[in-house]
């Protein structure tokens, strides 16, 4: 099982370099995430000749994260802003690569190559979880690279003992645990619903409605009114793993081969 889901990943990687404008997506997205958080934290202030500490509201909402007594009033608005921040990168590989996974199986329908894929000795899981992984992995490659440009800026232009203090165990489980899981979640469920529709700008729409909770989440972040714990964090990646497995058994178990090849037209 293991050679065929590698073999099947392999091949929609080598498919997605052949069309490396699909990729277009999720460089946009990087190149978004990256310039908002330095434009708002480090150029707007500059310009205006007024440091981010002199803001009261500001400075009263920043004394929710936990930069030490080390940090002034400056130095800690700008961690909490660069805090917030950080979770536009959960949206990037959701946003990047739903396309890639909306087009999934109505794509190889519309190029007549689902029939021989299904005619091959692949099972249903591998199919689709190789589908996902194709869609999720080069996505997740390039979000990598930005969250390092990103930490590297911060390190260059913020005061002293931002980036150090950017450097816990909250911004590990955002990025290596809840990122990744939410966007698994997504495009599995954009998978299953390309399984089973003949456009695949509706698995698109239908895939992209896990950013509504994570879009929530950022507005009461930023207003104040929530901070997520270690604690909380790491049982929301939990939820997003369990809701993976059920989803990808659903799927599965919805997902019917001959019905898809007489059905479509």
């Amino acid at each position: 099982m293991r050679r065929r889901l590698v073999t099947l990943f392999n091949k929609e990687v080598l498919d997605l370099m052949r069309n490396r404008a699909a990729l277009a997506p999720v460089m946009i997205a990087a190149a978004v995430a990256l310039a908002m958080p330095f434009t708002i934290t480090i150029l707007v202030p500059a310009f205006a000749r007024q440091p981010l500490g002199a803001d009261t509201e500001l400075s009263r909402i920043s004394g929710i994260v936990d930069g030490g007594n080390s940090l002034g009033d400056n130095a800690r608005v700008q961690l909490f802003l660069f805090q917030q921040f950080l979770l536009v990168f959960l949206l990037m590989p959701i946003t990047g690569a739903m396309s890639l996974a909306a087009h999934a199986i109505v794509g190889e329908k519309q190029a007549r190559t689902l029939e021989p894929l299904l005619a091959t000795p692949l099972t249903t899981f591998e199919l689709l979880v190789a589908k996902v992984l194709g869609a999720l992995v080069p996505t997740l490659a390039i979000s990598a690279g930005a969250i390092g440009l990103y930490f590297a800026g911060i390190a260059l232009t913020a005061d002293a003992g931002v980036a150090r203090a950017m450097l816990t165990l909250r911004t590990l489980l955002l990025v290596v645990d809840v990122a990744p899981l939410a966007a698994l979640v997504s495009l599995q469920f954009a998978v299953v619903i390309s399984s089973r529709v003949n456009d695949p700008r509706t698995a698109q729409q239908f895939g992209v409605l896990i950013i509504l909770p994570l879009t929530v989440l950022l507005v009461a972040q930023f207003t104040g009114s929530l901070w997520l714990t270690n604690g909380t964090i790491a049982l929301i990646g939990l939820g997003l793993f369990v809701v993976w497995i059920l989803l990808t058994l659903f799927s599965v178990a919805m997902f019917q081969r001959e019905a898809i090849l007489t059905r479509w037209k």
